[in-house]
């Protein structure tokens, strides 16, 4: 007779495979405790000797995520290696889509997430950036900063009907030309946007603009106010 598989015991890393598995499946919210104790096989109340609460659980979710994200190659000059660790960063977020969710629901960062934010700023230091610039790079990546972002340009629903369709964007057309001329004239027009390569766009122009910001010696109004006290 075959000798059986004995079944593996139940520890924090098995429950955290778990959850991202099933939230992956089935999106953040509806992760419960409940769900992720009946995959696992086990009562609920066995899940807390692991982790303490459903907020621990994403925590301890969002830190996997992160600890996974690849480090830049070594001796990429700092506007490489920035946009390299950002870019891995939306490749770990894309593959886990509720992840955005829970990194703007977390109310403290954990170390892991403490640890990435520091290897941003490391970077930008090493290619001889001021704190100050480096301060302000990081407000201005905001989110970003994770490989996400929002898309804050709701458009209205076009009617399906051809007719109706060419009265609503003639109408359209004359209260808002720019949106129209931009709609119909841009190389996209008429399709979907590319996420990826908005989010390229973005990064590359925020990135280069640090760059220009740096050759300046740019200081923030604050940072003048100082050297005027020094």
């Amino acid at each position: 007779m075959a000798t059986p598989i004995p079944r593996r015991s139940l520890d924090r890393e098995r429950v955290l495979d778990a959850a991202i598995a099933l939230a992956d499946e089935t999106g953040l919210e509806d992760a419960s405790m409940r769900r992720l104790a009946e995959g696992l096989g086990v009562t609920p109340m066995a899940l807390y000797k692991h982790v303490a609460n459903r907020g621990q659980l994403i925590d301890g979710m969002l830190d996997r995520l992160v600890a996974s994200i690849d480090p830049p190659a070594q001796h990429l000059p700092w506007q490489k290696a920035l946009r390299a660790r950002i870019l891995s960063a939306r490749a770990v977020m894309n593959a886990h889509p509720w992840a955005q969710t829970a990194i703007e629901t977390r109310a403290t960062a954990s170390p892991t997430v403490l640890a990435y934010m520091d290897s941003l700023m490391a970077i930008m230091f090493e290619g001889g950036l001021s704190a100050d610039l480096v301060h302000h790079a990081m407000h201005a990546l905001s989110t970003r900063m994770w490989g996400i972002t929002r898309d804050v340009l709701p458009t209205p629903a076009v009617p399906e009907d051809p007719e109706e369709r060419a009265q609503a964007m003639a109408a359209f057309a004359v209260t808002y030309p720019a949106i129209v001329r931009m709609a119909t004239t841009a190389p996209h027009a008429g399709a979907a946007c590319d996420d990826d390569a908005e989010f390229v766009f973005a990064i590359d122009l925020l990135i280069d603009g640090f760059a220009r910001l740096h050759e300046r010696g740019w200081e923030s109004a604050a940072g003048r106010q100082v050297a005027e006290f020094e």
